[in-house]
């Protein structure tokens, strides 16, 4: 029986995506297994899981097996901007598994780039998001929204911070009944309130939303901008000949802590949770100290097996 054949859908899966991302001009990264445990805690809200698995190394220190490889890459890179990186890793991570809600050494692939993130840069991630989901199977979503959109219609608002968070749990939810809730504990208007409901019930395909883009670019410059920046991304994206399964969904929202601009899912047929999460974290990389933009995504390999018709 010849290799390919009998080779399982994990498997076949990080062949595929290694040589997508090297034929893109991405440099392999290699980790450690091991990094001190103080990384996860200082970044917890970064992680997937809070749940980490450490031990005591023969100095005493608490170490942690690796579940996450980008602050790892970022704690171990110097100055991105006087030397940006365009890197992939294929590494085993060691987190709780979606599927079995216990730990799990997890194959994940995935990609960064740092240093220089403008237009061209987020479209050219977004290219290999899509192909990535392309590769797993022909039966996919990518899901996109720019958190700088909400968050501006927010400030122009003049919405609390409470208010703020509140919101972003409820648009994370599409709960429309929350986000109305808000609105009605900050004093808005109508016209307001029909507003943010609006940002809960947006999704489709760039062309199908593209009023409600306009209507949002209207609330303020910081959405304004967003907006304007999202629109460039998508039209490169069509230059290039990709974005057809491309959705804009503002329920895709991340954490804000460590988030900022455009952040996305993967969906592929078969499996119930994404397959593909990522966004920018400039602001994971200024809290880390780091010179520089970043964004990047990963791909969660332990679905696969249970994707329903997956090919790859």
């Amino acid at each position: 029986m010849r290799e390919e054949n009998i080779l399982k859908n994990e498997e076949k899966a990080i062949f595929a995506l290694r040589a997508l991302y090297r034929e893109f001009g991405y440099l392999p990264f290699k980790m450690s297994k091991f990094e001190s445990y103080d990384l996860y805690v200082r970044n917890k809200d970064f992680l997937v899981s809070e749940n980490v698995i450490t031990f005591t190394d023969t100095d005493g220190r608490l170490l942690a097996l690796t579940p996450d490889v980008t602050l790892s890459i970022i704690k171990n890179g110097r100055d991105f901007v006087r030397e940006p990186k365009k890197l992939f890793y294929n590494e085993n991570v060691y987190r709780v598994s979606k599927g079995t809600r216990s730990f799990k050494e997890i194959m994940q692939v995935g990609l960064e780039r740092l240093g220089e993130v403008d237009a061209s840069g987020i479209a050219e991630t977004l290219e290999l998001a899509e192909k990535s989901l392309a590769t797993i199977s022909p039966r996919y979503a990518l899901e996109i929204s720019h958190l700088d959109i909400p968050l501006g219609v927010l400030n122009a608002f003049g919405v609390s911070d409470g208010g703020k968070k509140e919101f972003f749990t409820y648009l994370g939810e599409k709960n429309v009944q929350g986000v109305r809730a808000v609105a009605l504990a900050e004093g808005l208007t109508a016209e307001q309130t029909e507003l943010l409901e609006e940002l809960a019930k947006v999704y489709g395909a760039p062309s199908d939303v593209e009023n409600a883009l306009e209507k949002f670019a209207t609330v303020g410059e910081q959405a304004r901008v967003a907006v304007s920046e999202l629109k460039t991304v998508l039209a490169l994206l069509k230059k290039s000949g990709t974005g057809e399964k491309i959705r804009i969904d503002f329920s895709v929202v991340n954490d804000g802590k460590y988030y900022n601009g455009v952040a996305f899912q993967g969906f592929v047929e078969g499996v119930p949770t994404s397959v593909l999460s990522g966004g920018q974290y400039d602001k994971l990389m200024k809290k880390m100290k780091k010179n520089g933009r970043a964004i990047g995504f990963a791909v969660y390999l332990d679905g696969l097996e249970r994707a329903k018709g997956a090919e790859v």
